[in-house]
């Protein structure tokens, strides 16, 4: 009894491969399922978003730039797609055991990135600064979570309005007559003090208002101050203040800490 083989013929054809399927011209094209180009297309443009604003914010020197507001952009739309695709996490399992609030996520970031927004908040002085970059590292999380459920349009949208607050409404603030405050101090030696009223009248003369006057004895009693808040119209009256208080013999120390964000 001989074994049955497969005819000569058929065996060939079935393991050849037609060698011009492997040529430059017939490349192998490996199918991409329609989700992964859905979920780049999310982070890139969470990518780009974030960077648009980041550059703005690097333009003008600030410490988190265009790196910074591009990855806080990304990671928010990341976080956001993994709830988009909860189906994914534990594939054999039914989804309604795993389903968890999509708005629970969007909460947690935003949370998440005031931390990251607190970091940039720093007090120089009596001054505090870096709250608009802040204010912008917030606002971006929040244009990331739009991209990462697909709400393009409002994504570009807020992207826009808030490029254009960052620069255009900054050209427009620096024309706008407005009111520049400043935190001052100055000190005399205690036997050789400028009476209150007269260094109140001497600011007034360089263009300056008085506010929150407040007195100080230091260095053991050598040393009397002055603390005060004051605010002028003109925010060249300050470096002019700065020169007028270097010309007085009776002024042992001083400092003006214009406030800003």
């Amino acid at each position: 009894m001989h074994a049955r083989t497969m005819p000569r013929t058929t065996l060939h054809s079935w393991l050849a491969v037609p060698k011009k399927s492997f040529s430059a011209q017939n490349p192998i094209r490996m199918p991409i399922a329609p989700d992964t180009l859905q979920i780049v297309t999310h982070l890139v443009a969470a990518l780009l978003a974030g960077g648009i604003i980041g550059l703005e914010r690097s333009y003008h020197g600030r410490p988190a730039g265009f790196r910074t507001h591009a990855l806080v952009c990304l990671a928010s739309s990341l976080l956001m797609l993994v709830t988009l695709y909860q189906e994914k996490w534990l594939p054999g399992i039914p989804l309604e055991a795993v389903r968890t609030d999509p708005t629970r996520m969007a909460q947690g970031i935003m949370t998440g990135i005031g931390f990251l927004g607190a970091g940039v908040i720093f007090k120089e002085g009596l001054s505090v600064r870096g709250l608009t970059t802040a204010a912008s590292i917030w606002i971006t999380a929040a244009i990331g979570i739009l991209l990462g459920i697909g709400f393009y349009l409002p994504a570009v949208l807020a992207t826009l309005i808030t490029v254009a607050t960052l620069s255009i409404f900054r050209w427009i603030e620096s024309r706008i007559p407005s009111h520049s405050y400043a935190h001052h101090f100055v000190r005399f030696d205690r036997d050789n003090v400028m009476p209150e009223q007269e260094l109140k009248d001497y600011l007034e003369n360089l263009g300056f208002k008085v506010a929150n006057m407040s007195h100080r004895l230091s260095d053991d009693g050598l040393h009397f101050e002055y603390r005060m808040v004051i605010w002028t119209t003109n925010p060249q009256n300050l470096s002019e203040l700065a020169s007028a208080l270097r010309e007085l013999k009776a002024v042992r120390a001083f400092r003006i800490s214009p406030t800003g964000d």
